[in-house]
C-alpha cells in the first residue's frame, strides 16, 4: 500500500502567555494513512487535532520529528506541498467584501488556474455545494452554514490529491450535512482522494472513515476502525427492553450484533454494534417465544464515553 501520510515523532508547544513557560500540545505523534483513505482523528477540544493537521499541511513547523505528506517533506518541501493539497477548516473565514464567486475566483488564481479552466470549475463547486443562488452576496452577509459551504468549494478548487477536513459539518444543516458526507464518499470512491478529517461526530466517523484515532492530550492512541473498537471495547448502542413480567427466554448473548448484555427481573439491558441494524431482528427473535415487550428505550452510544475508555 502506497503511503500519502508519514509522520514520526511530531512534537509541537506553545506559551500561553508572552513570557509564560511552554505547554505541549502534541507529543511525539507517529501517524502513517495509505493512500486512498479517509482517516478520522477523533478527541476534545484542545487535543491537538487542529495544530496536527497544520503541520501537515505545512501550515505549522513543529518543534521536533518529521512527516512526510505525498512524499514531500513539509517543511523543506511545503511549497511543492501546497500545490496538491487543501484544507477546510470550520468556522471559514474569506475576503468579507468579495462575493462567492469571487473568493473562489481569487483562490483559485492563488493556485494558478484561470480563464475558462477556473471559470468551469467555479461553476462546478458552486452547483455541487448549492451556492449557485448565493454567487453575487458578498462574504459578510452569508450565514454560517453558507460559509462552511464555501469553505469546502474553495478547498476542492485546485482538484487536490490529499484534502484535509476540520470538522467539515459544523454550523451546517442536517440535510447540508448529510449532503456533504455523501459528497466526501463520492469523491474518495471515484477520485481516489485521501482524506484526513477530525470531527466530534461518531456517527460521521462511523460512515466515512475506514480509520480512526484518538488524541489524547497531545498522544495519538487506539487506532483502527470504529467497529472494531467497539467490539474490543464491548461498548455500544443501549437497547433497554421492558417486560410485563419475565424477560423473554433467550440467550441474548448469540443475537447478532450483541456485544454485551444484562438480565434482570422484567428487564433486559443490552449494548449493540448498531442499534438501527440490529433491534428489528432481536424484537422478531422475542416475539417468537410470546413474551411481549411493554417498553423499548435507545440510547446511542456516546462519543465521550468510548474516548473515557479508551484514553483512562
Amino acid at each position: 500500500m502506497q503511503t500519502a501520510i508519514l509522520a514520526q515523532g511530531i512534537v509541537k508547544s506553545f506559551r500561553e502567555r508572552l513570557w509564560g513557560p511552554l505547554k505541549p500540545v502534541l507529543r511525539e505523534v507517529d501517524l502513517e494513512v495509505g493512500a486512498g483513505a479517509i482517516f478520522g482523528i477523533l478527541g476534545p477540544n484542545g487535543a491537538g487535532k487542529t495544530t496536527f493537521i497544520s503541520i501537515l499541511a505545512g501550515l505549522l513547523l513543529p518543534d521536533a520529528g518529521q512527516a512526510q505528506v505525498l512524499g514531500l517533506d513539509v517543511v523543506r518541501q511545503a511549497t511543492l506541498l501546497r500545490e496538491r493539497i487543501n484544507l477546510a477548516a470550520s468556522g471559514a473565514h474569506f475576503l468579507w467584501c468579495l462575493t462567492a464567486e469571487e473568493n473562489l475566483r481569487f483562490y483559485g488564481r492563488l493556485y494558478g488556474l484561470g480563464g475558462r479552466t477556473l471559470a468551469a470549475r467555479i461553476e462546478e463547486l458552486l452547483e455541487l455545494f448549492d451556492l449557485t443562488s448565493h454567487r453575487r452576496v458578498t462574504f459578510e452577509r452569508l450565514s454560517t452554514g453558507l460559509k462552511q459551504r464555501l469553505g469546502l468549494a474553495k478547498a476542492l478548487i485546485n482538484t487536490p490529491e490529499l484534502l484535509f477536513l476540520d470538522e467539515p459539518t459544523t454550523g451546517l444543516d442536517p440535510e447540508m450535512a448529510q449532503h456533504l458526507r455523501e459528497e466526501i464518499l463520492r469523491l474518495n470512491r471515484q477520485t481516489g482522494l485521501t482524506i484526513l478529517l477530525t470531527t466530534h461526530n461518531l456517527r460521521e466517523a462511523e460512515m466515512l472513515c475506514g480509520e480512526v484515532a484518538f488524541l489524547k492530550e497531545g498522544r495519538l492512541l487506539a487506532r483502527g476502525g470504529l467497529a472494531e473498537l467497539q467490539q474490543r471495547l464491548r461498548l455500544g448502542d443501549r437497547i433497554s427492553l421492558i417486560f410485563p413480567d419475565s424477560p423473554a427466554p433467550l440467550d441474548y448473548g448469540r443475537l447478532p450484533g450483541v456485544l454485551s448484555f444484562k438480565v434482570q427481573p422484567g428487564r433486559v439491558d443490552l449494548r449493540v454494534d448498531r442499534a438501527e441494524v440490529r433491534l428489528a431482528p432481536i424484537l422478531e427473535a422475542i416475539a417468537q417465544t410470546q413474551k411481549p415487550v411493554a417498553e423499548v428505550h435507545l440510547q446511542e452510544v456516546d462519543l465521550e464515553e468510548i474516548y473515557r475508555e479508551i484514553t483512562h
